[in-house]
């Protein structure tokens, strides 16, 4: 292709090839992550509760919990073999447009990424990067200021070409990235206006789309130039070499002295015979193009010549003026840039041109002679081109210059004028709170400088948040505009202010009338509202650029590279007469090409009526669709198959004969005919972005995502409507949305932008996407080990927010949202599951289930129907036989008896057990944990409370045989958790005291009947414990887990005679909360150490921060550090983990599969009894073999009669004399 060599471009291009290797078309490699090898088989069913609506494992590296972003930030996203989606590139705002740029040798030398970001995963870059899939490395491509709408990368001219709103090299909103060279003018220097869109149409050429008139380099230059004056009266200003006259050594003298009075405080003069300088050190960046100086005259001094020294460069800037011998334009000395200035009293003044327009925000008047016996000034004045309205008001034009309607700005609420630092200018600052967000009392209105009627692009600067550190609390700014005085204002816009480094946004662009007494435009910068917390709001400048009205074009051009006669006559292309033919004023935002015809999506009507907002091109000719097109703007074409979908603001088709067209649409390019998508949605769609899902199992489909401003996805048919957060999934195989179908497949929330395909790998996504690997996993998974996965629970949770104040303190600290705690109860016949929380769901009858849930052995789910508040919360389950008792916040009234804290339920009748217990009592009171005391019906209940019905039982109350009894006395406060340490002692962890000593944990024994405070815990443990778990199997080893007092978590472990903290050195963030803890056996050993056994590991749940990691749900401890194990997201932000529960408790080993001390002692004990007993009978036996070896004979077993001889004996002789001692019987 033919490119002409411009003016400034060696400036733009770098070299390329040093910094950009070229990646093999091999896509990038996700890391696996070993799996833990758990081994569950003794533990039966396992499951886990919690608030999320997406969890996974954590699988590969590249994984994390973090949501999609809702700031206005957006990342590139790579989905990982697990079906997962994870952010490869983050950037600090939209990233809008991207293609993988295959260069006419054949090779892939990177997606190119445009969008209005500053920073793209980290590394500062304007709009526009090269991202490389291979390596997931990030090259900017620096050149352009603005920001980039599309990207299209042809290989066969080897060029990217690119349009937005931005200045490039001598080019304006279209540039071309050529080969590995760098940028490049094209031939016309881009557009007056605004591209949106970019093809290549079948012909070979390409196809601009977008909001302008005129070529870049036939845009008409303003007719009045110097528009605005540079105000000097807010600048610091200094001198060197002042006289010390009084009245003339003050160099503000000459600020707004337009007179040219010589005198004193009209005058500024040097010291006689001295050189010297004059200097301003503004508040911001300007780039003048006109001087003004008053030379002085007092006592026949003045400046003879002088030069101009932009700051901080120290550039020597070149001038001209006219001559006042010769009238003509004449250029200041060469050598060294030194201008004269005339001493002639007939010259009011004399002004002078910047030859090249250079940035700066400070300069130096350097004054190198003089007339009499010294040289000064009477007045001195800078001008600029552009037009800019600065937040804060004395950047605006000077009130001393008497300018009738000059630039200035009405700031209101809590603004603070915030240093330049790295940005262009000082700006405003507010730290808003909440309700100063959700009542806009901080505002900015801005009003230009006016002066010529005609086109203009507005943009709306804002300063990075690096320099101030405010990125974390960056907010969303609204604004709105009014430009001519009988239009109405523009639609608000939102303008996300995360952005790391200055950029600016295009608020507008269109005709803009002049000031007037009775009209001035005007742009009003606001929070936008209902943000949700406090956030940091910046304001700095607004800037116009006047355009060119028209030049022959109409929102679409046609540029051949290969034939440049097209240039300038627009006659000869098809496509610029279709736009000539439309009113003036088109928009065009969208180009798209399916079997040789290219549609032309937009705002725009053509002259003759014929259509409304989208035409076809064909054999050079433009065709409107059936019933003329549609009768609303068009924002976005995407070709998949035989359809061009189609998304926008419409409802139907212009003529109003096909419903069901509402925002989103398709039209079947065979059949020629519309085709409604379900009935579409409510509200806006901005982009339709392909995505590929698993619709069934390991069956990848490519759906249809939908994404912008809409809150419902419509009904239709035997479909009702859902609701949405602007962002749908259109399943085309099934002609149904996602959120319809009850298919086995992820969630995935959020919003996308734009997609590309990249040769080897799998496609590249934009936008902010959130999605865990479990379908219809909410709140409640199984855990299996077999392979190691989740899997749901069959329940469909959707977690309820506490609203009650009371109740709110009654639960502090805890999660009561979603699922919190479950059980398996399995007894003969009956297998239930039990889930509880805060929570709604879906009986299987259809019904709506409230906070408790049970799910049978067949998967039927129902609830415990009427009787308890709605807004109920569960925290605590136990059985004893087929009674379930169940605890929290509850209340409400059941066999007309007032519950409070607890309740019975039969699971074997499926319902309410009678009698109730008598209701708990006390302020706020709460059931945080049940426990069966082992081989006993005894179930104790332990939260806050004091009373059980007229019982004063407080904390820890038994409930046995249909009434409640106290165990001991002395313990107070708040039990969080219990377990038992055999069969006769208990321990419980929570914010307690015993006998009025405060403390953590305590002891009770049932046989002493007495509690107490176990040692030191009152002063190691550093907060109130909420979680306990067995660290041995006699209990003599436990951990403990909770919030210290100034907000972070805590993780000890009692070794029997002292605690050990764990995660001192940083492994656990600040922002981890610890709901759960639970040993688990493993299948191989880890490496020893004398925290946890070799084959064991401590499951962590809950909301975690690991260091080197960041957020996880569930993580492993073997002893020495954490791994991430679950990943989850609740809405947009991460998700929670409440508790893992299982059939059976954990079997403690120890390293190698050796049995624990206790288990080891018994099994000697037996072997060495069974050692005994074989000895014995192997005696037995030898000596029986040695008595018949030596001719012994059993004794007879039968006798003769005994009775025969009983006679021959009187009994007197046997028996007489037994009572005489002194001689033995006789017999």
């Amino acid at each position: 292709m033919r490119f002409p060599s411009c003016k400034g471009l060696a400036a733009a291009k770098f070299v390329f090839l040093v910094q950009f290797l070229l990646p093999s078309t091999q896509g990038v490699a996700f890391d696996p992550v070993p799996p833990p090898n758990l081994n569950l088989d003794q533990l039966g069913r396992v499951a886990l509760t919690g608030n999320f609506d997406s969890i996974s494992l954590y699988s590969y590296r590249q994984q994390s919990e973090n949501a999609f972003s809702n700031n206005g930030s957006q990342a590139l996203i790579t989905q990982l073999p697990n079906g997962d989606f994870t952010p490869a590139a983050t950037a600090d705002a939209y990233i809008k447009t991207m293609c993988p740029f295959i260069m006419d040798t054949g090779q892939l030398a990177g997606v190119v990424v445009g969008g209005n970001f500053t920073s793209l995963k980290g590394i500062e870059t304007q709009g526009v990067a090269m991202y490389d899939p291979n390596t997931s490395n990030v090259t900017p491509l620096p050149g352009l200021l603005g920001q980039v709408s599309v990207v299209y990368c042809d290989q066969d001219t080897n060029t990217v070409y690119v349009g937005g709103d931005f200045k490039g090299a001598d080019s304006t909103n279209a540039i071309g990235w050529v080969g590995m060279s760098g940028w490049a003018n094209l031939p016309f220097a881009g557009f007056n206006g605004p591209v949106d869109s970019i093809t290549k149409a079948p012909n070979g050429n390409i196809i601009f789309g977008g909001t302008f008139t005129g070529l870049g380099n036939n845009t008409a230059a303003p007719q009045k130039r110097d528009p605005q004056i540079i105000n000097l009266s807010s600048a610091n200003i200094s001198s060197k070499s002042s006289n010390d006259a009084t009245g003339f050594n003050d160099p503000r003298n000459i600020i707004c002295k337009t007179g040219g009075n010589d005198g004193p405080s009209s005058t500024w003069l040097l010291e006689d015979k001295t050189t010297g300088f004059w200097r301003a050190d503004l508040n911001f960046g300007f780039q003048p193009t006109r001087l003004r100086l008053w030379n002085t005259r007092q006592g026949g001094r003045g400046t003879k010549t002088f030069r101009f020294t932009a700051l901080p460069i120290n550039g020597i800037m070149n001038l001209t003026y006219i001559d006042p011998v010769t009238n003509e334009e004449t250029p200041c000395d060469a050598s060294g840039a030194r201008c004269p200035l005339s001493n002639n009293a007939s010259l009011k003044y004399q002004d002078f041109t910047f030859v090249n327009r250079v940035g700066m925000s400070a300069f130096q008047i350097d004054i190198s002679d003089w007339y009499g016996d010294g040289a000064g000034l009477n007045g001195i004045e800078l001008v600029q081109d552009d037009i800019y309205a600065f937040a804060v008001p004395d950047l605006n034009e000077p009130t001393c210059a008497n300018i009738d309607f000059g630039s200035n700005s009405t700031p209101t609420g809590p603004w603070t004028t915030a240093p330049s630092a790295l940005s262009n200018s000082q700006y405003l600052r507010a730290d808003l709170s909440a309700q100063d967000v959700q009542s806009a009392k901080a505002s900015v209105i801005f009003m230009p400088d006016i002066k010529q009627k005609g086109n203009y692009s507005v943009n709306v600067y804002t300063p990075g948040c690096l320099q101030d550190g405010s990125c974390g609390s960056r907010g969303i700014a609204n604004v709105t505009a009014t430009f001519t005085e009988k239009g109405a204002p523009i639609p608000p816009q939102q303008i996300y202010q995360t952005n790391y480094y200055d950029k600016y946004d295009q608020i507008y662009y269109g005709p803009v009338d002049v000031n007037s007494r009775s009209f001035r435009a005007s742009v009003t910068l606001t929070p936008l509202t209902q943000q949700g917390k406090g956030i940091t709001l910046v304001a700095q400048r607004v800037q116009f650029i006047p355009t060119s009205s028209t030049d022959g074009l109409n929102g679409i051009f046609e540029f051949d590279p290969n034939d440049e006669t097209l240039l300038t006559d627009f006659s000869k292309s098809k496509f610029d007469q279709a736009g000539t033919a439309l009113e003036r004023g088109a928009i065009v935002t969208s180009l798209a090409v399916a079997d040789g015809i290219t549609y032309v999506g937009g705002n725009f009507s053509a002259t003759s009526g014929e259509f409304k907002n989208i035409f076809a091109v064909t054999d050079g000719n433009a065709t409107s669709l059936p019933n003329g097109g549609l009768n609303q703007p068009v924002a976005t074409l995407e070709v998949f198959g035989d359809l061009l979908y189609i998304g926008g603001n419409f409802t139907n088709t212009a003529n109003g004969t096909v419903a069901g067209l509402n925002n989103f649409a398709a039209y079947n390019t065979v059949s020629q005919s519309w085709v409604a998508l379900g009935s579409g949605v409510r509200g806006r769609v901005n982009t339709i972005v392909p995505l590929q899902l698993n619709v069934t199992d390991n069956q990848p489909e490519t759906c249809i995502t939908v994404n912008g401003h809409f809150d419902q996805l419509e009904a239709f048919g035997s479909a009702l409507a859902v609701a949405v957060q602007g962002f749908g999934v259109w399943v085309p195989s099934r002609q149904n949305w996602l959120q319809n179908l009850d298919l086995n497949t992820r969630t995935v929330t959020g919003k996308l932008s734009t997609t590309t395909n990249i040769t080897g790998s799998s496609p590249l996504l934009a936008g902010t996407i959130s999605s865990q690997g479990v379908p219809d996993a909410q709140g409640a998974v199984s855990l299996t080990s077999k392979p190691l996965q989740l899997n749901s629970l069959g329940i469909k949770i959707q977690p309820q927010q506490v609203t009650s104040p009371i109740r709110k303190r009654a639960v502090s600290g805890q999660n009561v949202t979603g699922a919190v705690t479950g059980l398996f109860h399995k007894n003969g016949k009956l297998n239930v599951t039990v889930v509880g929380g805060h929570f709604t769901a879906a009986a299987s009858n259809g019904s709506t289930i409230n906070n408790l849930a049970f799910i049978n052995g067949t998967g039927a789910v129902s609830g415990i129907g009427s009787g308890l508040d709605d807004d109920s919360v569960f925290l605590a389950l136990g059985t004893q036989a087929d009674i379930l008792y169940a605890g929290g916040t509850i209340s409400g009234n059941v066999y007309d008896a007032a519950i409070n804290g607890l309740i019975l339920y039969d699971l074997a009748l499926d319902n309410f057990a009678f009698p109730q217990p008598p209701a708990l009592g006390g302020d706020n009171v709460a059931v945080n944990a049940i426990s069966t005391r082992p081989k006993s019906t005894q179930v104790y209940v332990a939260g806050q409370f004091d009373t059980a019905g007229s019982l004063g039982c407080p904390s820890v109350c038994v409930f046995d045989k249909g009434q409640w009894t106290q165990p001991g006395s002395g313990l107070g406060g708040s039990v969080a958790a219990l377990t038992w340490q055999g069969n006769d002692k208990l321990l419980a962890g929570g914010n307690i005291s015993v006998n009025g000593n405060a403390t953590t944990l305590a002891n009770y024994d049932t046989n002493t009947l007495q509690w107490t405070a176990l040692d030191d815990a009152a002063t190691v443990i550093p907060g109130p414990v909420t979680a306990l778990e067995q660290a041995s199997d006699d209990v003599s080893q436990f951990w403990v887990a909770g919030k210290s007092t100034n907000g972070s978590a805590f993780l000890l472990k009692y070794d029997g005679s002292k605690f050990r903290t764990i995660g001192d050195n940083g492994m656990l963030g600040d922002q981890t909360t610890i709901r759960g803890l639970s040993m688990m056996n493993l299948n191989e050993d880890h490496d020893k150490n004398d925290l946890v056994p070799q084959r064991m590991v401590l499951l962590v749940t809950g909301s975690l921060n690991l260091a080197n990691f960041g957020n996880a749900s569930a993580a492993l401890f073997d002893g020495t550090s954490f791994a991430p194990f679950i990943l989850s997201t609740s809405g947009n932000g991460p998700g929670t983990l409440s508790q893992l529960f299982s059939e059976k408790t954990v079997n403690f080993r120890v390293s190698g599969g050796r049995l624990a001390k206790g288990f080891i002692v018994l099994i000697g004990l037996a072997c060495a009894l069974g050692t005994v007993f074989l000895l014995v009978v192997a005696g037995i036996l030898l000596e029986r073999y040695r008595r018949r070896a030596a001719g012994y004979q059993p004794a007879p077993t039968t006798y003769p009669d005994k009775t025969s001889n009983m006679g021959r004996i009187p009994p007197d002789q046997l028996f007489g004399r037994l009572g005489q001692r002194d001689e033995p019987p006789m017999l």
